[in-house]
């Protein structure tokens, strides 16, 4: 846990709190005019550990992954098992693990709709964390589809040090994108009640949690994926950096 510091004239940073994997993953993939002018701050609050669990696939039709945690937990694949994805990244890393996967969808819900239209062959099983939303595999089931689930992975929640806390405090901006309620929760409860805080969320479930939080500003992801926060972090720093350089007494 560290920080990717650039020249020390920026006045925004980027504090990424997901898994280090994640977290390097999405700061790859923005623009590198915007991140020249951010200091990227990463302080993981989620470790991923996969448990030390049998998956059984005999009489499943097809597997469903809601993350791509999932699919680097559940391991090998299953030759011709069709798999159903949340999001593309969850299809892309399912693809390249070796699995049949397609896209349905962008969230848990739906996921279900997509689902229930399709009536794909069944039952099927979903493999998730231990700390999972949507109740996929029972509304499923509920329409007709039967579903079972199986947690294969943790989601370990962890705290934030010192020097990150003293790191957030000394940046006169903050742009902090959350991407679930869990962690959205746990930020929320971390004590950084302080104004420097541009935070930015998948959903409204996850603004939900970080409604009291005193900070600038509190924004949603037009969609609840990547690429949607992607585009809030570039319009945050374009909006943030205009702030600054009108007030560079700040």
């Amino acid at each position: 846990m560290g920080a990717e510091r650039p020249p020390s004239t920026a006045q925004v940073a980027l504090l990424m709190t997901r898994p280090q994997a994640a977290s390097q993953r999405f700061v790859a993939e923005l623009p590198e005019a915007l991140l020249a002018g951010l200091r990227v701050i990463h302080a993981p609050l989620l470790q991923i550990s996969p448990l030390e669990v049998k998956i059984e696939y005999a009489g499943f039709a097809g597997v469903i992954f809601t993350s791509a945690n999932g699919v680097a937990a559940a391991g090998k694949p299953v030759a011709g098992l069709p798999v159903y994805c949340v999001g593309q990244r969850t299809a892309n890393s399912a693809k390249k693990a070796g699995w049949q996967a397609q896209v349905c969808g962008g969230a848990a819900a739906e996921l279900v709709a997509g689902l229930r239209d399709l009536r794909p062959p069944v039952p099927l099983l979903h493999l998730h964390g231990r700390h999972t939303r949507g109740e996929v595999a029972t509304r499923l089931t509920e329409l007709g589809l039967p579903c079972s689930s199986q947690v294969i992975y943790e989601q370990q929640l962890l705290p934030l040090s010192l020097e990150i806390k003293q790191e957030i405090s000394a940046q006169s901006d903050v742009m902090v994108p959350l991407f679930s309620p869990r962690t959205a929760r746990h930020f929320a409860s971390l004590g950084l009640d302080q104004v420097n805080l541009s935070l930015i969320a998948l959903s409204d479930a996850v603004a939900a949690e970080l409604k009291d939080l005193n900070c600038k500003d509190l924004r949603v992801s037009k969609t609840p994926d990547a690429i949607g926060m992607a585009a809030m972090v570039r319009d945050a720093a374009v909006r943030l950096t205009h702030l600054e350089g009108d007030n560079p007494a700040q």
